[in-house]
């Protein structure tokens, strides 16, 4: 579990993020008020590292896929808005996968609306495959992100939570070429 600290997720906004009032989060997941959306950005929704420069099956070293995101949060009145965002994410050893542990980074971003992002932060997810795991489900569950809102006619939905993989260049433009591979034999 991954606590997102006040000042540390939103240093960049001053004043927008704070401590959360909630003691416990769950609280949060069964008071809903409307919620900024959530989203797993399309282009880092998943991640496929390579061991050399083909990008072939045989080259897979490792991969990791966002399969679920859910949002809960609360608020009354002009008081910030409490978030907990949850995260299932799927990882994968391939054939060039040598080492049973690997550390993933993925980043949590809000923003307002269809416009400019107020702050970002990224995180690590520490996996450990074993020695026979080719496959690992996780969940991460960032809490404590506190949306200030100007007045009390400010919704959740003014905002949007993005999440996706800390990629690199040439990752992201497999993504973006469409390109799929199938294990086959994967169990």
């Amino acid at each position: 579990m991954n606590k997102v600290l006040a000042g540390a997720l939103f240093a960049a906004v001053s004043g927008l993020i704070g401590c959360s009032s909630a003691s416990n989060p769950a609280t949060l997941k069964t008071n809903p008020a409307p919620c900024p959306n959530i989203v797993a950005l399309g282009d880092a929704s998943r991640l496929i590292e390579f061991s050399g420069d083909r990008e072939v099956i045989e080259d897979v070293a490792y991969t990791g896929e966002i399969t679920n995101v859910a949002i809960g949060c609360r608020y009354k009145d002009d008081k910030p808005i409490d978030a907990v965002v949850e995260l299932e994410l799927a990882f994968g050893r391939g054939p060039q996968g040598a080492a049973p542990e690997k550390m993933f980074k993925y980043f949590v971003a809000v923003t307002r609306k269809d416009t400019e992002i107020i702050a970002k932060k990224e995180f690590l997810v520490p996996v450990n495959f074993g020695v026979e795991n080719k496959i690992v489900v996780t969940t991460e569950e960032i809490d404590e992100i506190i949306i200030p809102r100007a007045s009390a006619g400010v919704a959740g939905t003014n905002f949007e939570i993005v999440v996706g993989f800390s990629l690199t260049p040439k990752q992201v433009i497999f993504n973006r070429s469409g390109k799929s591979l199938k294990f086959p034999n994967l169990q």
